[in-house]
């Protein structure tokens, strides 16, 4: 009985060591927020940031600037569409 040869991708794994207080402090609101865990946020976050994320149906919603946004300009946009309510 002859078996078939596979090749499978063989998967990288990374440590990062020396993660400075202020990058470590926004990766742990997004998991808390997001209840993903921290290797999913981080492999979001290193897609994101070199254009991997895969082309697909557009977002219509605010999703790109969570997490962005001052309080101020937070306040001032929930002001401006309190009118929908």
């Amino acid at each position: 009985m002859r078996f078939k040869s596979i090749s499978v991708p063989i998967m990288k794994s990374f440590s990062i060591h020396n993660i400075e207080p202020d990058l470590a402090a926004a990766i742990e609101q997004i998991v808390e927020t997001s209840g993903k865990s921290y290797e999913e946020v981080v492999k979001m976050l290193l897609r994101r940031s070199l254009n991997l994320i895969p082309q697909g149906e557009p977002k219509r919603d605010v999703s790109a600037f969570f997490g962005i946004w001052t309080q101020e300009e937070a306040d001032d946009f929930n002001e401006a569409i309190k009118f929908l309510d």
